[in-house]
């Protein structure tokens, strides 16, 4: 992840995880899960305050939160004490086994990350799915690379880009909509990989 981005996360946990856990419910996320998504382990990847983490425990999908912020994973563990986090990062999600979850989500993550590391995050978020796995990824959609007051990067990802890491993953969605939950305009991308 974006040396800044990390910097903004860990300083400022306390108050992101209580502006995400506050924000209204990401309904068009659950509704997308509960049609694609099927029963078994499930990685939230860059799981932030733990939200949909837990909200994917308490729904039939057992999941395990993955946080490179040390800040936001304390506020995770303290806010969701029902579900597992672990630190990881993209691109490389150090001590994830590959093939080990049957659903992964990686919810607006992307575009805190370099551009030129965005292919190898992608390629490896599709690696730890099972044959057959199901990928849930979104990102922010911006036309230029931009930071915030606080130093997050919010880098423009190129969608043909991602698409390419994707290889061979079959494609069940693909749109562009505003968020239900932080009303912001993302991309949204379902796949499944091969079998």
């Amino acid at each position: 992840m974006d040396t800044g981005t990390m910097q903004a996360y860990d300083s400022g946990a306390v108050e992101y995880a209580e502006d995400w856990e506050t924000q209204p419910a990401g309904t068009d996320l659950q509704e997308l899960v509960r049609r694609y998504f099927t029963s078994g382990p499930t990685a939230d990847v860059g799981c932030g305050s733990g939200r949909d983490a837990a909200w994917l425990t308490a729904n039939g999908f057992p999941t395990v939160g993955f946080e490179p912020s040390d800040g936001l994973r304390a506020e995770a563990e303290r806010r969701h004490p029902e579900v597992e986090f672990r630190p990881a990062a993209l691109p490389s999600l150090d001590d994830v086994a590959a093939g080990s979850f049957v659903n992964v989500l990686c919810e607006t993550v992307l575009m805190h990350l370099e551009p030129a590391t965005v292919p190898a995050a992608v390629r490896r978020l599709v690696d730890i799915l099972t044959p057959g796995g199901v990928l849930y990824l979104t990102w922010r959609v911006s036309a230029t690379d931009q930071r915030d007051d606080a130093g997050r990067l919010y880098a423009a990802v190129d969608a043909a880009v991602v698409k390419d890491a994707l290889g061979d993953a079959e494609c069940l969605l693909d749109e562009e909509v505003t968020s239900a939950s932080s009303g912001k305009t993302i991309q949204r991308l379902v796949v499944r990989k091969p079998f």
